[in-house]
């Protein structure tokens, strides 16, 4: 039966994206060119709504039952009509970010999802008390804006939540939630029928519509895969979600050197940097693919590694993310001081 709704869903999002970029037109929900932009036509967004509708097409035939499935799914419809708004009349910042804080209540409040307390690696529980509810909330919604933020090349958010997905259920299997499998199987099945029409040269783009709405079911499924766990199996999805995690911190700090307002948009990002440094569209794109599947690996390694193991690889990941920064500039031109110290050295 779950092969049977894998295959459903991925068919119809490959059936759906033509008809969501007939309906992009038609409701005037496009994509201008401008300064901050790679593309050079108009093209259709909303293509996320395909994804949506297909996820929704394969859930119905599994039925799978979660205590939080119901706030999962009104959540997930408060990002979409959020998104679907954005990509229509291009709403404020402020607007965007009311949507997704009223989907995460909605989880939290009515699913019971979120972050109670941590076993810490060397003995003890951390209980995070009255804080367990903001920490919960900045995690979703920066998680969100995150796979938002990198949503600048043809198929590079929806190749790189795939990534993800597909880390998670290798995860939820390895710990034994098959909730959390199905999710997150649909989820990437649906992803893949898009990249058909996605990947350069895109027919239409996912729009805020989908990149929202991926990144905050990766973000609460993430939580329900993960939760009161040890600290060190806290960190696995740290690590899985390292690509649009550290392009949006690095993003902040960049900013915040040029004395810039943090979450000011720019054409700076990973992506952007790749590009300026010679590489092509579809190049870029598999790079940070490949990225993303390196953090994947990684973050699965990381959850069979006893604890020095798990500190080992951690410290390997933050070295290499720092040089990588550093050699493409992600965090400003002048932005050396790893390469600086080892230049000093010399």
């Amino acid at each position: 039966m779950t092969y049977l709704a894998w295959i459903v869903a991925f068919i119809a999002s490959i059936l759906l994206t033509p008809l969501v970029k007939r309906l992009a037109f038609r409701v005037g929900a496009v994509d201008r060119p401008n300064y901050r932009k790679v593309h050079a036509k108009i093209m259709p967004r909303l293509g996320g709504l395909a994804i949506y509708l297909a996820f929704l097409i394969g859930i119905l035939i599994l039925r799978p039952m979660h205590e939080a499935m119901l706030p999962l799914l009104i959540g997930s419809f408060v990002i979409i009509v959020t998104g679907a708004l954005d990509d229509m009349f291009e709403i404020s910042a402020k607007a965007k970010l009311l949507g997704q804080l009223i989907a995460a209540v909605i989880v939290i409040f009515f699913g019971g999802i979120q972050i109670e307390q941590i076993n810490l690696p060397f003995g003890g529980e951390l209980d995070f008390g009255f804080l367990s509810i903001p920490l919960t909330i900045i995690w979703i919604v920066g998680i969100t804006n995150a796979i938002n933020l990198i949503d600048g090349l043809d198929g590079l958010a929806a190749g790189v939540s795939t990534i993800a997905l597909i880390t998670l259920a290798g995860m939820a299997f390895i710990m034994g939630n098959t909730f959390v499998i199905i999710m997150a199987t649909m989820l990437a099945v649906s992803s893949i029928g898009f990249l058909f029409y996605n990947f350069h040269p895109a027919k239409i783009f996912m729009g805020d519509t989908g990149s929202l709405f991926l990144g905050f079911m990766i973000s609460v499924l993430a939580l329900m895969g993960f939760k009161n766990v040890t600290f060190v199996s806290l960190v696995i999805p740290i690590i899985m979600l390292g690509v649009p995690i550290s392009d949006t911190f690095f993003a902040i700090v960049r900013r915040l050197l040029n004395k810039q307002p943090p979450f000011s948009p720019d054409k700076s990002h990973l992506h952007h940097c790749l590009l300026n440094i010679g590489f092509t569209h579809r190049q870029t794109v598999l790079i940070i693919y490949g990225m993303a599947a390196m953090f994947g690996l990684a973050a699965i390694v990381f959850s069979m590694a006893k604890l020095w193991g798990a500190i080992l690889l951690i410290t390997v990941l933050l070295v290499a993310i720092e040089l990588i920064v550093e050699i493409i500039g992600l965090a400003g031109s002048n932005y050396r001081p790893l390469l600086n110290l080892v230049r000093s050295k010399k």
